[in-house]
């Protein structure tokens, strides 16, 4: 009787520490993102941007899409646009942007936009664009957080302070560009030095698996919309990210249907907003 009860002591205990490190690994959310990193599967998101006064609450932008992973991060992605606003704050050029539904394709760093403001030749349907825009004309409205990057999920948890499974902080968009190619490729060139000095906050909330599930960040508005938006106006954008572990699949258009554009410098290869 003392040898089972010697062997079942001596196997619980290897249990314990060959689980151990499982556990451990489990409460890491940049571990836990990186353990998602499966060719051929992905995660989807929905974003609303909304513009936030003293008067009101105005929402403008809707999104949804979704992220192909390979074996060391995205690879695709997939990204459709929709005005939902045609408030007067807005810049002049916003909704000609999005007068119509703009969809963007991305893979590896060469983006395919279809409507917006889109216009490419008759019978085409795609305009190609090496080093493209993460999502066209969208990606500076929408959100400009991408906590599917690793790097950038770890700036935020550090910079967070901890609650339960939620990290709640401020971070510059400086900080974040260092780290985030999908801040670096959100416009048609890179941050100025008043676009970077700017802070943005953020409420990031972990499922219990302590993969992200909710992002809303909440920056001014006069650095990302509009010099003409009052000081007191900001933009929030929350995210809500489903599906992780699902099949994703982004392929590109038919090149029968696509028209080329010239190429465009890696934003890190210098340049800048304004």
């Amino acid at each position: 009787m003392k040898r089972v009860i010697a062997g079942i002591a001596a196997t619980t205990v290897t249990v314990s520490v060959a689980t151990a490190p499982v556990q451990a690994a489990s409460a890491d959310p940049v571990t836990a993102l990186k353990s998602q990193f499966v060719a051929g599967e992905g995660v989807k998101f929905t974003d609303v941007a909304t513009l936030v006064e003293f008067t009101g609450n105005t929402s403008f932008l809707k999104r949804t899409g979704s992220f192909q992973f390979g074996k060391t991060g995205i690879v695709a992605s997939d990204v459709n646009a929709k005005r939902t606003s045609d408030d007067p704050e807005m810049p002049s050029s916003f909704p000609g942007m999005l007068a119509r539904p703009e969809r963007t394709i991305r893979i590896g760093t060469t983006s395919y936009y279809s409507g917006g403001a889109w216009a490419p030749s008759k019978g085409k349907t795609w305009i190609k664009h090496p080093h493209g825009m993460n999502a066209g004309f969208s990606g500076w409205y929408g959100q400009l957080v991408n906590i599917a990057e690793p790097a950038t999920l770890k700036a935020l948890i550090t910079k967070g302070k901890r609650t339960g499974r939620t990290y709640a902080g401020t971070i510059s968009f400086g900080a974040l560009e260092k780290v985030s190619p999908w801040l670096r490729d959100a416009g048609l060139t890179g941050l100025s030095s008043g676009d970077k000095a700017a802070v943005l906050r953020f409420r990031l909330t972990l499922g219990s698996d302590q993969l992200p599930q909710r992002l809303v960040t909440v920056y001014p508005g006069s650095t990302h919309i509009s010099a003409a938006v009052a000081e007191d106006r900001r933009v929030s954008i929350e995210t809500h990210y489903t599906g992780w572990g699902s099949r994703v699949s982004v392929k590109a258009p038919a090149a029968s249907e696509v028209e080329n554009m010239g190429k465009r410098e890696p934003s890190d290869r210098g340049g800048g907003r304004g």
